[in-house]
Formats: structure tokens, sequence, C-alpha cells
């Protein structure tokens, strides 16, 4: 056993990490606009993470202190074989097993997921509108991702979050609608910001940004919304309704910062350790994996090191000003 100090992952802020977000792929059967290019142009397969490195990375993590694990994409559920992953991790014994997805291949895979041990689900899911659900995603089916919103309910998941990006323009007039949606169907909702990731050439960033606060006054002229003291180890600030048991979340990295509780890290799927999603600083692990296939200590040793490259806050803006070149696909949100 190691000692205290190496068993649990603080920054130089004393913020302690215990969240970790890990791409399974880079590739998606969508092609949302606020997150790749129409003709994206997806990685080499020799430089993504094989199943077993991102399995490894995983019980490294919790060894260091890490309780909760998401899965994210690209789509996670498009990578060939994620179901052994998942059980993989699923018996890592972590507080809190979760994957972000977009829904169209939860018809296939909710029960399964469930029984490989993943705990909870957030489900992209930006409009009711089968018309405009195909602009936003460019391919997407709307009819696809509700019936895998309703196998995830079949299948016993609890805790089900939508989670919808406003733009203004584009969807922010059916909110409304997807708060009603997520009221019926006894779900949670986050509306999300959008993020200034990649150089997308579908809009403007600036014309079409929509705030929180603005969100937020649209419910309100419908449903008292009340803060909820509600902590899901992410970014989210909840508040809920008296005649509901739905949650009402908002994350905003723009308008409402929310770096100095920030207890995250991130894999890309090339096994680049990200300290946060609005700067470049990494740390290559799957080099360190490749040439380290059966020692964890200098992967660990790398980990530890890495929180010092943690900042101690994001710098986002709308008009182009900071540039991130990677696309969301990449980091998974």
């Amino acid at each position: 056993m190691h000692d205290q100090a190496q068993t649990a992952l603080v920054d130089r802020f004393g913020r302690k990490v215990t969240y970790v977000r890990l791409s399974v792929t880079d590739r998606c059967d969508f092609r949302c606009v606020y997150c790749m290019s129409e003709d994206m142009e997806f990685l080499p397969r020799q430089q993504v993470m094989t199943l077993e490195e991102i399995a490894r990375i995983a019980r490294i993590f919790t060894e260091l202190g890490v309780e909760k694990i998401r899965l994210t994409g690209g789509e996670p559920l498009v990578r060939r074989d994620i179901l052994s992953l998942v059980q993989d991790i699923g018996a890592l014994g972590l507080k809190d097993f979760a994957i972000t997805t977009n829904g169209s291949q939860l018809p296939r895979f909710a029960q399964e997921l469930k029984a490989a041990g993943l705990k909870r689900l957030n489900i992209s899911l930006d409009s009711l509108d089968p018309e405009k659900f195909r602009r936003i995603t460019r391919t997407g089916n709307l009819q696809q991702v509700l019936d895998g919103i309703d196998a995830a309910i079949d299948a016993g998941f609890k805790g089900i979050k939508i989670n919808s990006v406003i733009m203004k323009g584009r969807n922010e007039e059916e909110v409304p609608e997807l708060v009603d949606f997520v009221r019926q169907k006894g779900l949670d909702i986050s509306f999300i910001e959008e993020m200034p990731l990649g150089d997308i050439s579908d809009h403007s960033r600036d014309e079409t940004f929509c705030s929180s606060d603005e969100v937020r006054s649209i419910i309100e002229s419908h449903h008292e919304l009340m803060p909820c003291t509600a902590d899901t180890g992410g970014p989210s600030r909840y508040y809920r309704m008296s005649d509901s048991d739905s949650r009402i979340g908002f994350i905003s990295p723009h308008t409402h910062n929310f770096c100095g509780s920030c207890n995250r890290v991130r894999m890309t799927v090339e096994g680049r350790l990200l300290l946060c999603l609005g700067n470049e600083h990494s740390k290559d692990l799957r080099g360190l994996l490749r040439r380290h296939p059966t020692d964890d200590e200098p992967i660990r040793q790398a980990i530890i090191s890495a929180m010092d490259l943690k900042p101690e806050r994001h710098h986002f803006t709308t008009d182009g000003d900071v540039q991130i070149v990677r696309f969301m696909n990449m980091t998974g949100g």
C-alpha cells in the first residue's frame, strides 16, 4: 500500500480530483453542429487507446482516489466491444460510473449496460422536433433517440439526465417543451452554454450564444425554480420545482464560472491527460502505457505530477478570441 500522500490527487489550489472523464472514441454516428465539422477526419486506429489501455488507466485512477468515472466520445456506444470495457470499469467499485451518449444505440444496449455495472446515463437531446433535430445533428434520427430514452428507463436506470445545448435562432424556443418532456418522463435535465471548442463553420458562436440566465428566465415564465443543494460531482447548478421530482441544471462555462470547485480531469481518446477543458496543457499517457506494459508506477507518477498543470480557471470567449483547437468529439465535453 502506498502512503496516503500518494493515494489522492490534489492540485496546486488544494482541489482534490475525484472525477475522471475518459473519451473512448472520437467517432460518432451524429455530426452535431457545435461539436464537429461536417466532414470530420477521424484518428487512425493506432493513435487511439485500446480498450485494455483505457481499463488500465481507469484502474490506476481509482487507486489514486478517483470515485467517479464517466465514459464519453464521440459517441462511446459506437466503439466496438464497449460492453467489455463497461464490465471492467463496473467491477472497480466506483461510487459513480456514468456514460454520456447521444442515445441512438440505447435501444440495443440499455439492458446490457445496466447488467455490466453502469450506474447512470446522460443523454444528449437538443430538440424534440424531428426536422430541427436533424438540422442540429446533421444525421440523427429523433425517434431512435426517444426510443433509446425509453429503453434506458425500462432497463431500470435511475437518475437519467438529458443534456441540451441551447443556441439562439436554433432551439431556444424549445426550452419549455424540453422541461415538460423531462417532467413527464421523470428525468433530470441540464441546459448547457455552447463551448468554444474547435473551429466550426456552421455558425458564428457569438451570434448563437444563449446564456444560462436567459434559459432560466424562459423556464421561470412557466415554473417557479428553487435552488437545490444536489451535487452530482459535476459542474451543474441545480434547481427544482415544487410539483415535480425532476431537477433542472445549468452548466455555464462562460457566465457562471465553476472552476473554483473543479474536481475533474479528462483523458482524450489519444491518451492525453487533459487538466482543463479550456486550455491545451496535457500529458501523454498513451506513450507511457505502451512503454511500461506491466509496471503501473511510471503512469501513477505521471498522473500525480500532472496535477501541477491544472490551471486555476479557464478563459472562454464566444468571439473566437481564445481558440481551442480540439473539437468536442476528441474530449467528450
